[in-house]
């Protein structure tokens, strides 16, 4: 039978409390993607999208880009190199050239499996349910072997895991307990989120990617920045890493009784139609839009603190996916934890998130900007901020040697630390 596209999809959300509850509907035809509000929603609830869909019930066309003709807010939904891999592969078992996949074709694959509160349906029927019991070193050992190219074939529950962001190999899963090694990768009751990432020898970093992040992520809790919580996961040795990093989803909330309710999720990229695949955003901007959004002047400055230290520690993989924001189900927003940070240096220094317009070595008057977009009244004040940042990013080398980083990994990491605290001490001199 001939792949027809899916032309009509319900969006719904799911809220902290676990009720579940209609947004509106979403339709393609040649023209594009329409999305209308439900009616019941616009009367109880606050705009998903505030910067790029009206809060009213006209049908409102998506964008022909940046994000492949969806709106920003659906889009952000999609997974993108690692998921969209593992969709292709089952396409393809189906004789479904993956050109030919529609994004809405790809939500209704995600359904209910993304990160965030949003869910569509009626979902694919190329994704087959997988509510049996797993191990992550199975996901695990499985993923490695299609990152590296050793394998075409993927288990069912990976893909059902596999609706997450990144082009690395990862897992969502589903814990209840302590042990990690048993997961499901459809919530039962009790179950806590998480988001596990594992390693390959072809990644920048090998087998030590996770230990990396884990140094970073410790660092950014040091300097009150708030990283997502997270743990180092022992790996068989079959994978030949000795840890994969866990990170616990913050968009996903438990109630003691056992059952669980959502956050909704929003990044950047798809709130201010920036493409993250190439530099698309400055932080002027994001921390402009960051204070309005939230409307906090502390949210700025925390922005403001999350820019410096990427600047610092050469987390040049900044770009506009990396940056997120959470609303509760009364429409106030948040800024998300600070995720995704890690030693991600670019070949010629370029952030891709650029300093008042300067992508990389950015001058005291785009600092002195960014400073006062982000709120401070003083250049003093962001001054004192910078110096603590980097008293903080000093402790590299101590922290990367308490949770087990290879010398020759930490020497070549804390040299590029030490030449940004040097570029930036000489700045704001």
């Amino acid at each position: 039978m001939a792949f027809k596209p899916v032309q009509k999809l319900v969006v719904s959300r799911r809220l902290s409390s676990g009720k579940t509850i209609v947004v509106g509907v979403l339709a393609q035809n040649t023209q594009g993607v329409f999305f209308q509000y439900d009616q019941e929603y616009l009367a109880n609830f606050e705009n998903l999208s505030p910067f790029a869909i009206q809060f009213d019930a006209s049908l409102q066309p998506a964008p022909k880009s940046p994000h492949g003709g969806l709106h920003g807010v659906f889009a952000d939904a999609l997974p993108d190199g690692w998921g969209l891999l593992l969709q292709d592969r089952v396409f393809r078992q189906h004789e479904i050239l993956p050109a030919t996949v529609t994004a809405m074709d790809r939500l209704a694959f995600v359904g209910n499996s993304g990160m965030g509160a949003l869910s569509f349906s009626p979902t694919s029927e190329y994704l087959h349910e997988y509510d049996q019991d797993t191990s992550i070193d199975k996901l695990g050992l499985n993923a490695q072997a299609i990152f590296d190219g050793q394998t075409e074939d993927v288990l069912a529950e990976l893909v059902a895991a596999g609706s997450s962001g990144g082009a690395r190999p990862k897992a969502l899963i589903y814990i209840d307990g302590e042990n990690h090694k048993l997961c499901h990768t459809r919530a039962k009751s009790n179950d806590e989120a998480w988001l596990v990432k594992f390693t390959s020898r072809n990644l920048p970093l090998g087998h030590e990617e996770g230990f990396c992040e884990a140094v970073y992520l410790t660092l950014a809790d040091l300097a009150e920045l708030n990283p997502p919580k997270w743990q180092l996961l022992d790996a068989p040795k079959a994978s030949g890493a000795e840890k994969w990093l866990a990170l616990k989803r913050f968009e996903y909330i438990n109630h003691p009784d056992g059952s669980s309710g959502r956050l909704h999720l929003h990044s950047a990229c798809g709130l201010l139609d920036a493409d993250f695949r190439s530099p698309s955003l400055d932080y002027d901007d994001l921390i402009k839009a960051s204070r309005i959004l939230c409307q906090s002047p502390a949210v700025g400055q925390l922005q403001f603190k999350r820019a410096i230290f990427n600047l610092l520690v050469c987390n040049h993989d900044d770009h506009s996916k990396n940056w997120a924001f959470l609303q509760n189900d009364k429409g106030q927003w948040q800024p998300a934890p600070f995720y995704d940070v890690t030693f991600s240096p670019h070949p010629f220094g370029e952030h891709a998130t650029s300093y008042a317009g300067y992508g990389k070595q950015p001058p005291l008057k785009a600092l002195q900007k960014l400073a006062s977009s982000a709120g401070f009244s003083h250049w003093k004040s962001a001054v004192h901020v910078i110096e603590e940042l980097i008293d903080v990013v000093s402790a590299f080398s101590n922290v990367a040697k308490e949770l087990g980083v290879k010398r020759e990994t930490t020497r070549l990491i804390n040299k590029q630390l030490a030449t940004s605290c040097h570029n930036v001490k000489n700045i704001i001199r």
